[in-house]
């Protein structure tokens, strides 16, 4: 058996890698050129193109693979191949990232022989855009009452798109940002900083949307998402001066009405477990989570 050649994504792999994920639309926030790209850095994952499917392979407990991204017939072949290559090397067949779509289809495939335990930690939270432009309705009134705070105690707010006449000054809020929040003393923040820094570094290369949310001339706040598939926006960072009362909710209407209105969901990615996320991202009433777990044959 052809050993595959895996190899960490660098910006020229984008078309590659994005061509995959167009042929098997997802609305989970893995299945983006960007993601991926930011984050292999730091979860060591490097990618393979098998049997004209893409393929992701994560080191970090022993070997696991994405669910192969591609037309049907290839990914089916990509699965048939993993299985043979784990087995013929002694190893568990494990897939991670897996949503409920893309488990029945392997189930339809192969009925009944494997089992998938979905990681509440890492769904991700989608919202319907229009909720989160208007913040109608009786559950989201703390929202309106935050924004409506926020309006008054500065009137001279502004919201406009990222682009080369802001970019420097988000980096410089954005490191101002870490020093605030003890980023140095914990490795996951700290990874989470240096994904944001190249996010704003490589905005435009990347094809990344982002908006800027300013008092006066000092920029308070700043998010950067993209189109994640036809009829989702993913937004990849949000970061806002937690002093400044209201920049978060802000932040977050203001981009919605701007930039994903095209879109009929937002998806504000996962909270990793971290309890006061979990409340935040519980808060604005998402329309539903977008599962994933990890598959692994039956016993």
């Amino acid at each position: 058996m052809t050993e595959p050649v895996f190899k960490r994504p660098e910006l020229e792999d984008k078309e590659i890698i994005s061509s995959y994920f167009e042929k098997a639309p997802s609305r989970s926030c893995e299945r983006t050129f960007v993601n991926v790209y930011l984050w292999s850095r730091h979860y060591k994952v490097k990618y393979a193109v098998i049997e004209d499917a893409l393929v992701f392979k994560s080191e970090d407990n022993g070997p696991a693979f994405s669910y192969p991204a591609g037309e049907p017939e290839n990914v089916r072949k990509a699965l048939a191949f993993l299985m043979a290559y784990t087995e013929e090397k002694g190893l568990p067949f494990v897939l991670y990232n897996v949503t409920p779509e893309m488990f029945a289809q392997l189930e339809g495939w192969y009925p009944e022989r494997f089992s998938i335990e979905y990681n509440r930690d890492y769904a991700d939270y989608v919202y319907e855009s229009e909720k989160l432009a208007s913040l109608a309705g009786k559950k989201l009134h703390g929202k309106r009452n935050h924004i409506n705070k926020f309006k008054n105690l500065y009137p001279d707010w502004s919201y406009e798109p990222l682009g080369d006449g802001n970019v420097e000054e988000c980096f410089q809020m954005a490191l101002k940002w870490r020093n605030q929040n003890g980023c140095e003393e914990d490795p996951e923040k700290n990874a989470e900083m240096c994904v944001t820094l190249n996010s704003l570094r490589l905005y435009k290369e990347l094809g990344l949307k982002g908006g800027v949310l300013k008092i006066g001339e000092r920029i308070v706040a700043f998010t950067v998402g993209e189109p994640l598939s036809p009829d989702t926006f993913v937004v990849h960072i949000e970061k806002a001066f937690p002093d400044v009362e209201g920049a978060y909710p802000m932040i977050n209407q203001q981009f919605v009405q701007h930039e994903c209105m095209d879109h009929k969901y937002v998806n504000r990615e996962e909270d990793t477990g971290a309890e006061g996320l979990r409340k935040a991202k519980l808060s604005y009433r998402p329309a539903f989570l977008e599962e994933k777990g990890v598959v692994k044959e039956k016993e």
